[in-house]
């Protein structure tokens, strides 16, 4: 079973296969933002999608708590870059952070 979830305790969103750490996609909060530094997927689950399946999740979440999203993360931005329908989320003082959305507006 695979499932993403918020340790907020440790700042990062994890993404689990039965029970197993695979990756974690590491975020700073700041007022109204998510600011996403850092992504990992281990090395053992690579190729399988779970990058795709932690950053869509934590988007997905950072939507639903009405936050603007700062890329910093470079998989983070590239994803949103071949994504649109999460363009919107990025904060405008960070749109550079992802080449494509400049160009959607």
């Amino acid at each position: 079973m695979t499932e993403v979830v918020d340790d907020a305790e440790k700042a990062r969103y994890e993404i689990l296969v039965d029970g197993q750490v695979a990756g974690f996609a590491e975020y700073r909060l700041r007022p109204g933002k998510i600011v996403f530094t850092h992504t990992v997927i281990r090395d053992e689950f690579e190729g399988k999608g779970l990058g795709s399946k932690l950053v869509s999740t934590a988007l997905d979440r950072s939507r639903e708590a009405g936050l603007k999203v700062v890329p910093l993360c470079p998989f983070v931005a590239a994803y949103i870059e071949h994504h649109p329908e999460y363009r919107d989320l990025v904060d405008d003082g960070h749109r550079e952070t992802v080449k494509s959305v400049e160009s959607a507006d």
